[in-house]
C-alpha cells in the first residue's frame, strides 16, 4: 500500500474516508477517482489505486458509503448489499461525495486541475455522472452494473467516455451491451470495449472473474486518458 487515508469534509456535514495516493512533490499530474464496486475500499480497489499511482497520476478513493454501512466488506458479507439500498438513491447521494473529494484533490499541490472518474459495478454511473454534471474532465467505466438507468445521461455529454465489458457479464446482459453499442455508434465521446469469455468482476484480483488482460487493456486505457489530460494542460499552460 503506497498511500495513506485522508478525511475528505462533506459538504451537507459529516466527513468521510478517502485513499488517497500523490507523486513526487515536485511533480503536478491529472487525478483518477475510483468509485467503488459494492465492496468498498477493499484491497482490489487499493490495489487498483496503487497500480493506477505508479504511473505518476494523483489517485483517490472515496468511501462512498459511509452513509450506511462504512468501510471494506468481504465478498462474503451479506452488509454489502444491503449498503446499496435504495440503490438510484445512494448513487445520487454519492455525487455529492465526488463533488466533494474533487473539492479536497483542489488543496492537494500536485493535482493539476484535471481528474478522471474511474467506476467499478456499483460505482460504474460515476463514470457518465462525473463528466456531466460533477466537474469530472471524462469517465471510464469497467463491469458497471445497472447502467441501463444511466443511458439517458449520455446525451449531450462532450467529454468522453469510455466503457468496458465483458460478453459474459450477468450483471450487462445482451440488451444492455446493445443499447451502449448503438449509443457509442453515433456518439464521438463514447467508446465501448465488450471482450469475449470475460465475466463480471474483471478488474478484481481477489474475485473469480479477474481477467488479466481485460484488466491491463482497462489500466492501459485508464492511463492513456489520463496522459491526453496531461499533454492538454501543458499545452494550456505554454500557450
Amino acid at each position: 500500500m503506497q498511500g495513506k487515508f485522508s478525511r475528505v469534509r462533506a459538504k451537507g456535514g459529516g466527513a468521510f474516508d478517502c485513499y488517497l495516493v500523490t507523486p513526487e512533490p515536485e511533480k503536478r499530474a491529472a487525478a483518477v477517482v475510483l468509485a467503488s464496486a459494492i465492496h468498498g475500499l477493499d484491497t482490489d480497489m487499493l490495489a487498483i489505486a496503487d497500480e493506477l499511482a505508479a504511473y505518476g497520476f494523483v489517485v483517490a478513493v472515496p468511501d462512498l458509503f459511509w452513509r450506511s454501512i462504512a468501510g471494506p466488506l468481504s465478498r462474503n458479507d451479506p452488509r454489502a448489499a444491503q449498503r446499496a439500498q435504495p440503490r438510484l438513491e445512494q448513487i445520487k447521494a454519492g455525487e455529492d461525495d465526488m463533488i466533494d473529494t474533487l473539492r479536497h484533490l483542489g488543496t492537494i499541490p500536485q493535482f493539476n486541475g484535471q481528474a478522471v472518474v474511474m467506476g467499478f459495478c456499483y460505482g460504474g454511473p460515476y463514470a457518465i455522472l462525473g463528466p456531466k454534471r460533477l466537474g469530472y474532465a471524462a469517465g471510464i467505466c469497467c463491469h458497471g452494473s445497472q447502467m441501463l438507468d444511466y443511458l439517458h445521461e449520455l446525451e449531450g455529454v462532450r467529454q468522453q467516455v469510455c466503457l468496458v465489458w465483458g460478453d459474459e457479464d450477468n450483471r450487462a446482459p445482451v440488451e444492455v451491451l446493445e443499447a451502449y453499442r448503438e449509443l457509442a455508434e453515433r456518439m464521438e465521446t463514447v467508446e465501448l470495449h465488450i471482450f469475449p469469455r470475460v465475466r463480471h468482476g474483471y478488474m478484481m484480483r481477489g474475485s473469480p472473474s479477474f481477467d488479466q488482460a481485460t484488466h491491463d487493456f482497462s489500466i492501459k486505457r485508464a492511463r492513456q486518458i489520463l496522459e491526453g489530460l496531461e499533454s492538454a494542460t501543458r499545452k494550456v499552460a505554454v500557450s
